[in-house]
């Protein structure tokens, strides 16, 4: 695909110019006004919207229910919509003056929200879900379709620390929801569950819905304890013919900011460091202003029947540091088709994804900040040619960063698909069954080469190149039968019962060799000499995994005003020890709307609601239970015969548990669904308490003691999967949006959101005879900090607090003075977890033009800066690198001790951050062929108000500095490592042809 990344930037250039061409020769169009009133009470409506059909151009109503449009000739229907209110369909015809009157409708409440196994009516909904529609998404370049509800959603955060092209956001939803197994939200496309989000572009999707609270995501059993967000993707139209085709594209400049202050090569020499005569500004070599291109392109149509959508969508992301790509095409085919006077339904959808990835060692971008100014890139001396020519020295921890991207390289190829079938039929006009079939394959080619130059990897090993292929299968068959009919008078009735098998399997094949002869790269691995020892690897596996599930569900609605929902799921997993495979997951919920009920003057609705669940949770892997071997030493059992004697002895990983079981996780919610004053204002409130218990931990064991979760045996291994902990946590949320607000002649869609969380605490931290009173994560690292993890997770206590001595000062000389020097004085300093989010969410409309932006952010985490920590010291020995020179790095006098972690190198994350600014212009057109046209430019990440001195004060959930096994026991830690920031400058155009 890289081939032609030049074709299709050429592509992108001459059709923008072509639309740029088109759009200066459409003529303007002409204004249209009109009032609308309340059909009942006569009273104008503020805040309605109006659209013009099939396009986003649109306005809303003043005060006094008037508004005023712009119509191009080709412009049909008018679209009148308002909360509470029938929607109206207006043909536009010659009419200039449009006098409408809306018909109250408690149906219009109904708006439809997708929850587990079907959609249910907005009014109905008693626990707490959120629902974004596209018109509410996030807009810039996401390759991530989760980045569209960054800061959307109270509860669910969404962050990306550093800005890699190919990292993907972390989630968290109502904060920590385990430590041992999944922490993000199950997500569920189109109803294929646990579908791979590489699967989707972001331009495909229609909308979100989140379940956040346990009553809401009971439905899926043990896979929904960190919540549930439910993905539904653009449909076609049943209009006849075909309705319209859509091209998006845009160019995106990323620009590298955020630098951290380090020491100018004077300065550097002027402390003491060392002199190789030159002057480089490392991280200028290795960054750059990164160009990249998408290209989405849609047509959606329908005939008799049958309505489909077909896309297909190119992305290309350089990254700011040279050598990273992310290159994505994704295609998209929906179909759904009606039959026997539709009583028979049938979708179709199938999705293809292809990814390239290309990485650099993150290790790279350190160096970069720390490396040596004065040291030159190259060198003409014969001790550089054995390095490539680089320049590149024997000291420890020293590696030139231009060589690390030049000499390694690092890529992943993605494939992943996902194909589903549903069909429905009413067998009587109450009662409809459906079935599902999808499947969700994932396949993933991982390589990795260095160099035989490569100083750091592969200069002792005459090289090193490896293979990984990892493919995952996921098959879900499900089939369910619903009921609904008024049981008597004012009381409508829901029934859904339904059974669910979910497969899942997964091998993976890991090759890696080195010594070679000449650099080869990865795609000849039989090139490499060793096969054994250092820097070789040979292994392989394949787990095969079985999820049966029952589950019933049943609402009550009586006149609109009463809700009750309950649903019970029941599951037997195979992964789970023999004595406990089966669990049942309850949960119910109720509200009533007292706008029904009483007067509640300018409430139009008051909707106290409570729930309460219960949810589980999945073990990482489907083998615990069992007790894991692995492969020993290769063992000659014959001296004679060293080579056809060779076996390889089986080792034991881990200890069998028969007990152990899923997660639990128990949640009472209780919240308010409200709106003021005929819906200008509309919003949610939510309390919630969760309590999740038999967290899944791997525990070290005595080998040889009795083995309590199997009587009769003993520990043959060094560790045991078990059922350990007990977490406790609760939160408040808050959501409030204003609809059809004035400023003067500008319409503003202002939504605010925010989060206070109650952080998790731990319970009692053991199992029977295995007591862990506290667990210490976090260790800083090389140089001179491996023994002190300063993240304790300690019984009774808040998850994630930083524990040391606190900075009492310094002496005349320099030199540390602390409040102690062994753990057993240490004090607790903060803590790594955020005390709250906010979102706040702005849409302002003027005539043809429309202007968004997100303000973000989060307070009161804690965040170790691992640059200062290791890099802001003047003692000699740090004087091998460069020294960091932040706003908070004491200068009088300079800190000469060797760098050790206090209180001084922990500082406040809280931040606000101008996250994505967007305006547009919908151009007028007088075309036969075109509907609507409008062309934008953007800016991601233009400011963020913080006192954090790092790269980026992102709240940090987990520590990743082992990106295969992130922990989240560590949380508040930026490591060395962290990609830079980038700003991101868009431009692009939409067109929609009739």
């Amino acid at each position: 695909m890289r081939n032609y990344l030049q074709q299709v930037k050429t592509y992108v250039l001459v059709a923008s110019l072509m639309m740029f061409s088109i759009a200066a020769a459409f003529a303007q169009g002409r204004e249209v006004t009109g009032t609308i009133l309340d059909a009942t009470l006569k009273d104008p409506l503020p805040g309605v919207t109006v659209l013009i059909k099939g396009t986003t151009r649109g306005t809303n109503t003043d005060l006094d229910g008037k508004f005023k449009l712009t119509v191009q000739p080709g412009d049909q229907v008018l679209v009148v919509s308002f909360v509470g209110f029938s929607t109206q369909e207006i043909t536009i015809g010659n009419q200039s003056i449009f006098n409408i009157e809306l018909a109250e409708d408690i149906q219009s409440l109904q708006e439809a929200v997708v929850i587990g196994y079907g959609t249910q009516d907005r009014k109905e909904i008693t626990s707490a879900v959120a629902s974004v529609s596209s018109e509410q998404f996030n807009r810039g370049n996401f390759p991530n379709p989760t980045q569209l509800l960054q800061g959307k959603v109270a509860g669910l955060n969404v962050t990306r620390p550093g800005g890699n092209p190919n990292a993907a956001p972390e989630l968290r939803l109502r904060g920590i929801s385990s430590f041992g197994a999944a922490q993000s939200p199950l997500i569920v496309l189109d109803g294929v569950i646990g579908a791979s989000l590489d699967a989707v572009d972001p331009n495909d999707i229609e909308s979100f819905d989140v379940l956040k609270d346990a009553s809401a995501a009971a439905i899926y059993g043990t896979r929904g304890a960190a919540g549930v967000i439910l993905i539904t993707t653009k449909k076609g139209t049943s209009k006849k013919g075909i309705s319209s085709v859509t091209i998006n594209t845009f160019g995106a400049a990323e620009q590298p900011t955020n630098f951290i202050p380090v020491l100018s090569p004077e300065q550097f020499v002027e402390r003491g460091g060392l002199d190789f005569g030159s002057r480089t500004d490392w991280r200028r070599e290795v960054t750059q202003t990164a160009l990249n291109g998408t290209v989405n392109a849609s047509i959606t149509g329908g005939f008799e029947n049958t309505s489909f959508l077909a896309s297909v969508n190119y992305r290309n992301n350089d990254g700011i540091v040279k050598g990273t790509n992310r290159e994505q095409l994704n295609t998209r085919f929906n179909l759904n088709h009606g039959a026997l006077n539709n009583r028979l339904r049938m979708n179709l959808n199938l999705s293809y994804s292809n990814i390239d990835e290309t990485n650099v060692n993150g290790e790279a971008v350190r160096y970069a900040t720390i490396y040596n100014p004065t040291a030159p890139i190259f060198e003409n001396t014969e001790e550089s040619q054995r390095f490539g020519g680089y320049f590149q020295r024997q000291l420890f921890d020293f590696f030139n960063p231009v060589a690390l991207i030049n000499q390694q390289r690092f890529t992943n190829e993605i494939a992943a698909a996902i194909y589903s079938y549903r069909v429905e039929f009413d067998i009587t006009d109450n009662i409809t069954v459906a079935s599902q079939f999808s499947q969700d394959r994932f396949t993933r080619l991982g390589s990795n080469f260095w160099s035989r130059q490569d100083f750091q990897t592969g200069f002792g090993r005459f090289g090193q190149a490896g293979q990984n292929m990892e493919t995952k299968t996921q098959s879900i068959w499900n089939g369910t039968i619903r009921y609904q009919n008024e049981i008597f008078d004012g009381m409508d009735f829901t029934f859904l019962l339904g059974g669910e098998t979910q497969i899942f399997s997964e091998r993976n094949n890991n090759v890696e060799v080195a010594r070679f002869l000449f650099d080869v790269g990865p795609n000849n691995l039989e090139a490499g000499g060793l096969r054994f020892g250092p820097g070789t690897n040979l292994s392989s596996f394949a787990e095969r995994s079985v999820l049966n599930s029952l589950f019933a569900r049943t609402s009550f609605n009586y006149n609109n005003t009463y809700f009750l929902n309950a649903s019970l799921r029941a599951e037997t997993y195979s992964g789970f020890g023999r004595d406990n495979q089966t669990g049942f997951f309850p949960a119910v919920s109720l509200g009533a709307d007292f706008t029904q009920i009483f007067d509640m003057g300018i409430f139009n609705q008051f909707k106290p609601r409570a729930s309460f669940g219960v949810v589980g949770q999945l073990p990482p892997s489907a083998t615990l239970a069992l007790g894991v071997f692995g492969n020993g030493n290769r063992i000659p059992l014959n001296p004679d015969q060293p080579i056809n004697s060779v076996f390889v002895g089986p080792r034991q990983l881990s200890n069998p548990n028969p007990q152990l079981r899923w997660e639990t996780t128990r949640e009472f919610t209780v919240g308010l669904d409200y709106g003021i004053m005929n819906g200008k204002i509309t919003g949610q409130i939510d309390y919630y308490q969760r309590t999740i218990s038999d967290l899944l931990f791997n525990v070290e064991v005595p080998v040889g003691a009795p083995n309590e979760f199997a009587p009769g045996n003993f520990y043959t291994a060094s560790n045991v999967w078990a059922n350990i902990g007990e977490l406790n946590s609760g939160g408040f949320e808050f959501l409030a949006q204003l609809n059809g607000t004035k400023l003067g002649v500008v319409d503003w869609i202002p939504s605010f959101n925010f989060t206070i969380y109650q952080r998790a605490r731990f319970g009692n931290i053991g199992v029977g005879s295995i007591q862990l009173p506290e667990i210490r994560q976090g260790i800083p690292g090389a140089p001179g900090q491996n023994n002190n993890p300063i993240v304790w997770n300690r019984e009774g206590e808040r998850i994630g607090d930083f524990w040391g001595p606190r900075m009492l000062g310094l002496t005349e000389n320099g030199e540390y003075i602390l409040s102690g020097e062994n753990p057993s004085e240490f004090e607790r300093l903060g803590n790594g977890l955020p005390v709250g989010d906010f979102g706040f969410s702005n849409t302002f409309i003027y005539k043809n033009w429309d202007l968004n932006f997100l303000l973000r952010g989060s307070w009161g985490h804690m965040i170790y800066n691992s640059f200062r920590g290791f890099y802001e010291n003047a003692d000699g020995a740090s004087l091998t690198w460069n020294s960091v020179l932040t706003r908070n790095t004491p200068t009088s006098p300079l800190v000469t001790s060797t760098p050790t972690f206090s209180d001084l190198y922990l500082e406040r994350g809280d931040f606000m951050r101008l996250d994505n600014l967007q305006i547009g212009y919908n151009v007028p057109t007088t075309s036969a062929f075109i509907n609507n046209l409008r062309l934008y430019a953007g800016v991601q990440n233009l400011f963020t108000i913080t006192q954090f001195s790092g790269v980026d004060s992102e709240v940090r959930w987990q520590d990743t500095e082992n990106p295969f096994e992130p922990n989240p026991l560590a949380p508040g830690i930026e490591r060395r490592n962290t990609y830079f920031l980038p700003r991101t400058w868009t431009a692009g155009l939409t067109i929609t042809f009739k």
